[in-house]
């Protein structure tokens, strides 16, 4: 297993993006000032894109595995990875998502601690409604983790 830096062409790797964020012109919004890595293991099985946030924080703006990589241990990896990499860079990693029991309890296992929520993110931001594992996504969760 390889984690890599991407550095050109990021959007070859949109199918992956948009399984973490499924509407493009939102992706774009933190695309290119982001810094990509993905995950090789016999073939890319992740990806992962954190931006510098201002005072010490480095946020993951999309993070995702393919469909029939769950389960895998690829998302901890990455996360792990990125703790790692920008400890002593920064002092808080963090990752904004919708409030759904898909996502959040992985991140709680992460060690993310809930923080603060930005209130109708998702009904105020996207085009369409967003569900996941059967709920409808309105606001932004934050969790946090110091590094």
């Amino acid at each position: 297993m390889e984690i890599r830096e991407v550095t050109g062409n990021k959007k070859q790797y949109l199918s992956l993006l948009l399984l973490a964020d499924e509407q493009e012109d939102m992706i774009d919004r933190y695309l290119q000032r982001g810094t990509m890595y993905v995950l090789d293991d016999g073939g890319i099985r992740g990806e992962c894109v954190v931006t510098d946030e201002g005072a010490g924080v480095l946020e993951i703006k999309n993070i995702a595995t393919e469909p029939d990589c769950h389960g895998k241990g690829y998302g901890r990896a990455m996360i792990e990875f990125v703790a790692k990499r920008y400890a002593g860079q920064y002092s808080v990693l963090q990752v904004g998502t919708g409030d759904s029991p898909l996502t959040v309890p992985f991140y709680e296992k992460c060690g993310f601690v809930r923080s603060h929520r930005i209130r109708n993110f998702f009904t105020d931001n996207y085009d369409h409604p967003i569900y996941e594992g059967g709920i409808q996504l309105v606001d932004m969760v934050y969790l946090q983790k110091k590094l």
